[in-house]
């Protein structure tokens, strides 16, 4: 086996956790990551994951061998990225996380036009509302909606996450005029929930209608919940991207202007300023694109 190919299955799985996520990144079956795990072992003569059914775990030896596994693989990727810069071509793949709203109805015909002028790059979109680690993932270029934790990161500002409640008119003429929040306490709500669990829109609302106890339907899909909403089904509070054509043509009314919840700011995120050129090339892209 090629050692190279093994440290980077090594170091993939134990950023992710997980044989079978290292299998879907590189394409190949869990029964092979174990044999590139297997192959390091064999070759160091000493165990570097302890696997039990449930859970795996590093040995002291893998602790180590997994920083200089990342050294080096840090260490060969910025020599080619020094030979990128050199003959000013930037080759290879771009690996993106984004939530999925914002991937689709954004930045997705963004990479688009992007593969169009840049043929010798390609895009990895991962389209996923998790709040990932951006130390523990091997995205290049992380997408985040709302305020920033982590000063440690570069963050480009992309712009504003407007949220706006809407209905059909078709359900406002059944169901009467909504003129405060404290209506909505008497109305059917669709409430946007992440896997983790709480529905996003609940934070810094002055009530809890769209709690998950005080929705009729919580899905962690917003077209979803814009599909029953056009058919009278509820409430809707998503962001305004999803909605915009629904409100030109009529199909979906906006309500609560005034009470929207406050805009999100949206970042562009990367770990260091010294970015490859494949990677300064697709930010300073998208940059010129949404501003």
């Amino acid at each position: 086996m090629d050692k190279l190919t093994s440290m980077k299955v090594f170091t993939y799985v134990v950023e992710q956790g997980s044989f079978r996520n290292a299998a879907h990144h590189f394409d190949i079956s869990p029964t092979m990551v174990g044999k590139h795990v297997s192959f390091l072992e064999q070759s160091l003569r000493t165990q570097l994951i302890h696997r039990t059914t449930r859970k795996q775990s590093l040995t002291e030896a893998g602790r180590l061998y997994f920083q200089e596994c990342q050294r080096i693989i840090e260490d060969i990727t910025n020599a080619e990225n020094l030979i990128q810069t050199l003959i000013n071509r930037p080759t290879g793949t771009v690996k993106v996380n984004c939530p999925v709203t914002y991937g689709k109805k954004i930045l997705a015909p963004i990479v688009a036009d992007f593969l169009a002028e840049h043929p010798d790059l390609n895009v990895e979109l991962l389209l996923d509302n998790n709040l990932i680690d951006p130390y523990r993932s091997d995205a290049d270029i992380i997408i985040r909606i709302g305020e920033l934790v982590d000063s440690s990161l570069v963050a480009r500002k992309l712009g504003d996450y407007q949220m706006t409640y809407c209905a059909s008119p078709s359900y406002l003429a059944k169901h009467g005029h909504i003129a405060c929040l404290e209506d909505l306490d008497q109305h059917h709500c669709l409430g946007f929930q992440y896997h983790q669990g709480e529905s996003q829109q609940v934070v810094n609302m002055p009530s809890n209608t769209f709690g998950l106890t005080h929705t009729r339907l919580t899905s962690n899909n917003g077209d979803v919940l814009k599909f029953a909403a056009i058919k009278g089904a509820g409430v809707l509070l998503q962001p305004k991207i999803l909605v915009e054509e629904e409100l030109q043509s009529g199909a979906l009314v906006e309500l609560l202007q005034k009470h929207a919840p406050k805009p999100k700011p949206i970042h562009l995120l990367y770990r260091s300023k010294q970015l490859s050129l494949k990677n300064r090339t697709f930010v300073d892209f998208v940059l010129t694109e949404v501003h």
